[in-house]
Order: structure tokens, then C-alpha cells, then sequence
């Protein structure tokens, strides 16, 4: 089933979830809403159509690590598939956001009976996984300069747009500084040696990240 999303390019996720095989509600959220709660129970399948999501966790001190920037084309909350369970981050959106929701019961009857979805999905996983293994191993092994180099990268995502020019959503230096584990102060002032040096630019508010300059910080 599901053969007629599936053409030379690969399945064709968001024709798939957009279909009238798939039950799902859609909702919208404003800068700064929050999607979910840590520690809520965890009952549906997050898709983003469109914005940005980050994901943060706080510690019994009230301090706030922040775990990944989602974008469209990521899903959240998959760990209610497991069974019972408690999410283990918050997801707030940084701009204008609309996700679909795809509730547990829904997500498993679609992964059971549509296995190009469900290829796709497991695809989709094995990526994440081997992401925030490299993430893991970024925070130990490399300076935060490297670190804010790789997350610009990732941010970029120059494998999908083709180009080795991409604009970035608005991230606050804050955020950068979380997301790598330095403070705001360094952050700032990697991102103006970036600037100068012409890895980044910024463009009518928006940062444009030169993909192929960049990547050189990372095997100096």
C-alpha cells in the first residue's frame, strides 16, 4: 500500500500525511507558544509542516540544557510508540509553527500497514540516532568555536537545499549557546569572527550560512 507516494526521488512523506489515509488534527502555535511540556505524558506524533521547535530540558536546579533546534520535516514526541511514557523535553516554537498530530494508535496502524512509510520512518530514525551520537561526541572532543560551526552547519542543512549558501532561521545567541554548551558571550563573538572572515552574512534580518567556508573550521 501507499505505492502511488512513492516516485524516483523516494517517498513522498508530507503527500503521504496529508492524504485521507492518515487521521491527524493540525495545529498552530505563535513564537514562543509552547508545543508540550516535560514531563507530560506522551500520547501523539508530532510531524512539523512548517516553523521551528526547540527542544529544552530543565534539571531539579531549575537550569535549562537545550537539547536540538527541529525544523519542518522533523518528527517529535515518537517515543510514545514505546508505550507509556513521559516526555522528556519541552518543544516551544521559536517562530509561526503548524504540526500535525498524529495520535499513538493512528501512528502504529500507518507503520504497520504502510510500508513505505514505514521504511521512510525507520530511515528517519537511524538518522536521528546517528546524529545525537555525533552531537555527544562534538561536546567532548571539540571547542565550542567547532561546536558552533557544526551546529550552523546542521542549521544550514546544505545536503537538502542544494546550495552552499542557505539561510538559517532567526536562532537568539542564547539558544546557540545551549544548544553547544558555552556561553552567549563566546557565542557572540564566534559569530562575528564568522562574519568577518566570510563564513556567515546577514541579509534583511536573516543569517545566511556559506556552507563550504564554514565546514573549514572543522578540520583545522
Amino acid at each position: 500500500m501507499g505505492g502511488r507516494f512513492k516516485e524516483k526521488e523516494g517517498f513522498q512523506l508530507e503527500a503521504f500525511l496529508d492524504s485521507p489515509q492518515v487521521a491527524k488534527r493540525v495545529a498552530n502555535f505563535a513564537k514562543a507558544d509552547t508545543v508540550y511540556l516535560q514531563g507530560e505524558t506522551c500520547s501523539s506524533v508530532l510531524y512539523i509542516k512548517s516553523g521551528t521547535v526547540k527542544l529544552s530540558a530543565t534539571n531539579e536546579d531549575g537550569k535549562e540544557a537545550v537539547i536540538a533546534i527541529m525544523e519542518a520535516g522533523d518528527f517529535l514526541g515518537e517515543t510514545c510508540l514505546s508505550g507509556p511514557s513521559e516526555l522528556v523535553a519541552t518543544a516551544m516554537a521559536m517562530e509561526a509553527t503548524t504540526v500535525w498530530v498524529i495520535q499513538k494508535k493512528e501512528m502504529l496502524r500507518i507503520l504497520r500497514e504502510e510500508q513505505d512509510f514505514g521504511n521512510y520512518f525507520i530511515s528517519y530514525l537511524l538518522r536521528r540516532n546517528a546524529k545525537t551520537e555525533a552531537d555527544l561526541i562534538d561536546q567532548l572532543r571539540n571547542s565550542s568555536e567547532k561546536r558552533l560551526a557544526r551546529a550552523l552547519l546542521i542549521l544550514a542543512r546544505p545536503d537538502k537545499e542544494g546550495s552552499t549558501v542557505t539561510n538559517v532561521p532567526y536562532i537568539p545567541q542564547e539558544t546557540l549557546a545551549g544548544l553547544i554548551g558555552t556561553t552567549r558571550s563566546r557565542v557572540n563573538l564566534f559569530m562575528n569572527k564568522f562574519r568577518r572572515q566570510g563564513f556567515i552574512d546577514y541579509s534583511n534580518g536573516t543569517l545566511r550560512v556559506h556552507s563550504s567556508k564554514i565546514g573549514g573550521v572543522l578540520h583545522e
